[in-house]
């Protein structure tokens, strides 16, 4: 299974957020929809979490 991360460094934001989260597709979404609800002020709807699944990265193996 390869891991999907969401960073919010990726994305301009007035709170300068870091934070990053990693997991399966499924938990990444879940978690950073959470994130950007009760973080960033955006409403909960299928598009968003539509965005946030089209803009997950693989993550990268570690040694």
């Amino acid at each position: 299974m390869t891991r999907k991360v969401a960073d919010c460094r990726r994305f301009p934001s007035e709170s300068g957020c870091t934070l990053t989260i990693s997991g399966s597709e499924d938990e990444v979404v879940r978690a950073a929809t959470e994130h950007a609800v009760s973080v960033h002020g955006h409403e909960d709807t299928p598009d968003l979490r539509e965005q946030i699944r089209t803009l997950l990265e693989d993550e990268k193996a570690t040694v």
